[in-house]
C-alpha cells in the first residue's frame, strides 16, 4: 500500500543508498527546525484566528500556560477546551498572584468601591479566581482582549454594578494602556473611554430600570424614592445610542427592589410595594420581565445595529442580621463553596426572568442576524459574599448617609473574573468563526 511504504520508506527500504538518504533527511530537519523557531514568533500575531491550530486543537481539553509573565503578549493562547464546558459552573479556588492591579495604580476605582484606601483589614478576598468543574478558565489577558477588540466599541447599558464592572476592566487593561476621555457630555453617568492604539471604545449607559423612569416621590415609602416606570417605552438616553457600538452588555436588578409605579400605555397599570389607594401590588417581578422585554424589544428594533447583545445575569446582594437599610451587613471574608448555598427565592425568580426573557429575546434577534450571548455570572458571585466594600467605601469618620454596601464590588475583587468569562466567550466565537 502507498501510504504503508511511505510512511516506513526512509528507514525499512534497504535498497536506498545513503547518498539519496542523507539529503532528505537533512532537508526534513532543516524544515522542523525552522518550524520551531518561527512558529513562537509568529502566533501573538495570528491571534486567535490561527484557524488551522483551531481545527486540529479544538475539540481537546485546555491546555492553560504558566502565567508567570501576566503581561507578555503570547501567554494564556487561545483556550482550546472542550466547547460543551459550562464556564459558569465551578468553585472559587486560590490564586495568590492576584490581584493585577491595586487601588494605587488603577485610577478609575470609584470612591464607593475602593476597600482598601478605606480600611478593609483583611485581603483575602482578592486573591482568588473562579475554576469551572470541567475545564480552565485563563486569567484576563490585557493584550488578547484589545487584538480582539481592535477597532471596535463596546456599550454596559444598566445601572452602578454595570459601571461596576466597566470601572473593573479600564483597571485590568491598565496594564496595556489607558483610554482618553472621549465623553460627549460631563454627566458622569454617561462615560465614554478610548484607547487610542487600538481605537477601541467603552461606554458606559445609566439606565437602572432599563425602560423610561421619573422619579414621582423623592421620599417614597421606604425613603429611598418612588419610581414611575413606563414599561412599555424605550429608555432614549441609550436606545438611539447603542446601535452604533458592536458590543452591548446589558444588566439590571438592584433597583427593582425599591418601590415603583408600572404605567403602561400611558396608564397605571400596578405597582411594587407603593402602598397607593387602589392600585395593586404586582410585585417585583412583574416590572423586572416588562422592563428586560422591552430593553431586549428596543435593541431587536435597531435598523443599523449588527452587533452582539452580552446579558450579563443577576448578581446577588449578600445582607445578614438585617435588610439593606436596617442594619443588614457583609462581613465574611471567604468565598463560599457551591454545596454551601444555594439560589433560591427572590434571586432565583430574577435569575429566571432574566433568562426567560432572554431566550425570547434571542430568538428574535436571530432572525435580524444578532447574536446574543448569557455571561451567567450568578452562581459565580452567590459564591462571594467576602467581596463587597460593606462600610469600606468610606472614611470611618465621615459624616455620609450611605448604608453597608453589599451590592456592589470592591476593586480589586471579584468581579475582575467577569472580565476573565468575556475574554474567553469572544475567544471561543472567534475561534468559531475561523473554523467556519
Amino acid at each position: 500500500m502507498k501510504f504503508h511504504d511511505t510512511e516506513h520508506h526512509p528507514f525499512g527500504n534497504t535498497t536506498m543508498t545513503p547518498k539519496h538518504m542523507i539529503p532528505k533527511l537533512t532537508f526534513l530537519a532543516i524544515m522542523v527546525i525552522l518550524t520551531l523557531a518561527i512558529t513562537p514568533l509568529w502566533y501573538p500575531f495570528c491571534s486567535y484566528h490561527s484557524s488551522s491550530l483551531l481545527k486540529m486543537k479544538h475539540k481537546y481539553k485546555n491546555h492553560i500556560h504558566d502565567d508567570d509573565d501576566n503581561d507578555a503578549l503570547a501567554q494564556n493562547l487561545p483556550s482550546t477546551y472542550v466547547e460543551k464546558c459550562d464556564i459558569f459552573t465551578g468553585e472559587w479556588v486560590p490564586n495568590p498572584k492576584a490581584p493585577y492591579y491595586t487601588n494605587n495604580t488603577c485610577w478609575a476605582i470609584h470612591e464607593h468601591q475602593n476597600c482598601m484606601k478605606y480600611g478593609r483589614p483583611d485581603s483575602e478576598f482578592i486573591k482568588w479566581r473562579w475554576k469551572p468543574s470541567d475545564c480552565e478558565l485563563p486569567i484576563f489577558n490585557p493584550f488578547q482582549f484589545l487584538e480582539i477588540v481592535k477597532g471596535k466599541s463596546m456599550a454596559f447599558v444598566g445601572d452602578s454594578v454595570g459601571r461596576n464592572q466597566m470601572q473593573s476592566m479600564i483597571c485590568l487593561l491598565s496594564r496595556v494602556e489607558w483610554p482618553i476621555d472621549v465623553s460627549y457630555t460631563s454627566d458622569e453617568y454617561f462615560k465614554r473611554w478610548k484607547y487610542p492604539s487600538y481605537n477601541f471604545t467603552m461606554a458606559t449607559f445609566w439606565t437602572p430600570h432599563l425602560v423610561r423612569t421619573k422619579e414621582a416621590d423623592p421620599n417614597g415609602p421606604s425613603n429611598t424614592g418612588l419610581f414611575n416606570l413606563y414599561l412599555d417605552e424605550y429608555d432614549e438616553k441609550w436606545t438611539t445610542q447603542v446601535q452604533e457600538f458592536d458590543y452591548i452588555i446589558l444588566d439590571g436588578g438592584h433597583w427593582f427592589y425599591r418601590p415603583m409605579v408600572f404605567y403602561e400605555r400611558k396608564k397605571v397599570v400596578g405597582c411594587h410595594f407603593c402602598l397607593l389607594e387602589n392600585v395593586p401590588d404586582l410585585t417585583m417581578f412583574y416590572g423586572y420581565r416588562r422592563a428586560f422585554r422591552t430593553a431586549f424589544k428596543a435593541i431587536n428594533s435597531l435598523e443599523d445595529f449588527k452587533g452582539t447583545v452580552f446579558l450579563r445575569t443577576f448578581a446577588p446582594s449578600h445582607f445578614e442580621n438585617g435588610i439593606w437599610n436596617q442594619g443588614g451587613n457583609c462581613l465574611r471574608t471567604k468565598p463560599f463553596r457551591s454545596n454551601e448555598t444555594r439560589l433560591d427565592g427572590t434571586n432565583l425568580e430574577l435569575y429566571m426572568i432574566q433568562l426567560e426573557e432572554f431566550r425570547k429575546a434571542e430568538t428574535e434577534g436571530r432572525k435580524k442576524g444578532l447574536k446574543f450571548k448569557l455571561i451567567d455570572t450568578t452562581q459565580a458571585m452567590l459564591l462571594r459574599p467576602d467581596g463587597h466594600p460593606s462600610r469600606y467605601g468610606h472614611w470611618p469618620n465621615e459624616n455620609v448617609t450611605l448604608y453597608n454596601d453589599c451590592v456592589h464590588w470592591c476593586l480589586p475583587g471579584p468581579i475582575d473574573t467577569w472580565s476573565d468569562f468575556l475574554l474567553q466567550m469572544l475567544k471561543m466565537e472567534g475561534m468559531r468563526s475561523a473554523i467556519s
